[in-house]
């Protein structure tokens, strides 16, 4: 199904990225942390950086006005002045140190409480049940959630973090220094043709302006920058995943000697990621002329503006320096939009993908809401009812030969169908995974059913952790999986219960089979669903699952979707899935139909 997939090109995902508007995204993150359950320590932590970062503007307006004196009394080649003011300079230093280590700790603290809150809500999002697997059927959008969860959203925090703090520290800064430049240069008066004249706060007037063409320089050539590192961190995910996936399958690339192959492959990945490195260079190196004139030629023109105040006497040399000192900061509040430029672009394209990632995550839920879907009515009657039931694909209708089927409790059912005729589909169907086609399917309990597949999962730790999966190991007692064991032929793996490892890389696809009906013995469930899982064991292996459906579950209901009968008479009842002629196949790949228009818009940029 996945392979079906109908994924968006390069250049709709360019285009995607430069269009999302912000407001949204950064509401949709704001409204996250403000839901998260530690909101109350953010608001904490938020206020303690407000009150640092006016403390430190305060104390950094006393330290501007420490300028005067100082230099008067150099001037004056006053001693005893010169001394005193080194001590007054000590004391304020000092107070600013201190503050300056408590705004590090906050700052710290804040990235860790705010990525806790982000990555477990994307946690919550992405595993609601279903959600992960109508996700990855979803395009581009659907690759590399891990990338999104956990290297996205822990940059996405850092940034932010960092750009928040600096952009409040600007804006007091510019508040506090703005007064102060006006007040040092407003009793300044110029002499043109003869003519006295007064440009009260001249020197903020000529800061306003001088930052304001920066900015705008900046803005304008780095805005493609947005675009560039959101199409960067994408070829990096998947030269990621695709280093992952040859790691996961050496064995059968020995075994091919396909590692020519694989390292052309690699190569390919590479050389995107390459070629975005390249483009985002020449970007930089553009914005780089705007950013570095802009701050080597800011050291000299505080002195430039100062100095027809200076020469014609409106001036002391104290009060110079403290003209230079205010014009300074006020550059530096002004010139935080021109010196992060590139960082907000990355940080816009990092909010991109986490909150396009979350987007899409949320819209999953109107998956099956449209016509042209598969009804799933759970029910809390013990039985499983397919009325009227249609699976749709891109390739054929089918359904069942009888259009009313009942099962009730303790029946072993056998669903046949022809190779490659709908028949994991129809089992994807049952479980809530493949929505398309027509119909109902009244369900029993969820917590009575279990669900095979051909190829079953077995998460990572302990194997006592991999046989109660779904549960939790502790709801088991130890005689119970050791009994599991024995019973599906697997006593040697009784002392390594718990042991931690990648089981699926240690046990033999036999032995992985085994577990799989070792689970089951557990759990006890009242309805089995199989997709296969009987039809491609070995004679002895087959057998052994027969006899323990037969006497251990024999109370429970057994659905067994297959190609033939190789059972040997143990199930009552047969059904067949046939092709439906006059069924409407699935026009469209399921990625792109189920998103309604303006989600998939938004959610499939990056």
């Amino acid at each position: 199904m996945a392979d079906e997939t109908e994924k968006p090109s390069r250049s709709e995902v360019a285009t995607a990225a430069r269009d999302e508007k912000l407001a949204p995204q950064l509401w949709m993150m704001i409204t996250t942390f403000l839901n998260s359950p530690g909101r109350n320590k953010l608001f904490l932590l938020g206020g303690a950086v407000c009150i640092v970062v006016a403390l430190t503007a305060f104390l950094q307006i006393k330290l501007n006005a420490w300028n005067k004196p100082f230099y008067d009394a150099l001037s004056l080649k006053d001693f005893h002045g010169f001394l005193y003011q080194l001590v007054v300079f000590g004391v304020i230093a000092g107070a600013l140190l201190g503050l300056n280590v408590a705004q590090a700790w906050l700052r710290e603290m804040s990235k860790l409480k705010l990525r806790d809150g982000l990555t477990h809500d994307l946690f919550d999002q992405w595993l609601v049940p279903r959600r992960a697997f109508h996700l990855s059927t979803a395009g581009e959008i659907g690759e590399n959630p891990d990338q999104r969860i956990h290297e996205d959203a822990r940059h996405l925090v850092e940034l932010s973090t960092d750009l928040g703090i600096g952009l409040l520290q600007s804006t007091l800064l510019l508040i506090s220094f703005i007064t102060v430049l006006w007040a040092v240069s407003n009793g300044v008066t110029f002499s043109l043709a003869g003519i006295s004249f007064a440009v009260p706060g001249y020197m903020v007037w000529f800061a306003l302006v001088y930052a304001g063409i920066a900015s705008f320089g900046s803005w304008r050539i780095g805005r493609p920058l947005i675009a560039l590192n959101a199409e960067r961190y994408a070829r990096e995910a998947d030269l990621r995943f695709a280093l992952v996936r040859v790691n996961e399958r050496t064995e059968a690339i020995a075994l091919y000697g396909g590692e020519a192959d694989e390292k052309d492959f690699l190569n390919r990945e590479f050389d995107q990621v390459l070629l975005m490195m390249r483009r985002l260079v020449s970007g930089i190196t553009r914005l780089t002329w705007v950013t570095a004139g802009y701050g080597w030629f800011a050291i000299v023109a505080p002195f430039i503006v100062a100095a027809p105040g200076y020469f014609a006497g409106d001036m002391s040399l104290g009060g110079l320096m403290m003209a230079v000192g205010a014009f300074n900061q006020v550059q530096q509040a002004l010139r935080w939009f021109v010196d992060n430029f590139s960082t907000i672009a990355d940080w816009r394209a990092t909010l991109l993908r986490v909150a396009s990632f979350r987007l899409a995550l949320i819209e999953m839920d109107k998956l099956g809401t449209e016509t042209g879907r598969i009804e799933l009515v759970p029910t809390a009657d013990d039985r499983l009812v397919f009325d009227q039931i249609g699976i749709a694909s891109p390739e054929r209708c089918t359904r069942l030969s009888e259009k009313h089927v009942v099962i009730n409790p303790g029946e072993r059912v056998l669903i046949i169908g022809k190779r490659r005729g709908g028949k994991t589909s129809f089992f994807s169907a049952i479980a809530g995974l493949w929505p398309w086609g027509c119909g109902r399917i009244l369900l029993p309990p969820a917590q009575t059913m279990m669900f095979i597949s051909q190829q079953d999962y077995m998460p990572p730790g302990t194997l006592r952790g991999a046989l109660a999966y779904p549960s939790q190991p502790s709801q088991f007692a130890g005689e119970e999986y050791i009994a599991a064991l024995e019973r599906m032929k697997l006593p040697h793996l009784s002392p390594d219960l718990d042991r931690a490892a990648r089981w699926e890389r240690e046990l033999t696809r036999e032995d992985q089979h085994k577990l799989a009906f070792s689970r089951l013995l557990l759990h006890k469930p009242h309805w089995i669903l199989l997709d296969e899982a009987i039809d491609h064991l070995d004679d002895d292996t087959r057998g052994l699952v027969l006899d323990v459906l037969g006497q251990e579950l024999a109370d429970a209901a057994i659905v067994n979707i297959g190609h033939a009968d190789t059972q040997g008479g143990f199930f009552t009842r047969v059904l067949h899935l046939i092709d439906d002629p006059q069924g409407e196949r699935l026009a469209h790949s399921a990625a792109a139909s189920f998103l309604a228009p303006t989600a998939k818009q938004k959610a499939s940029a990056i």
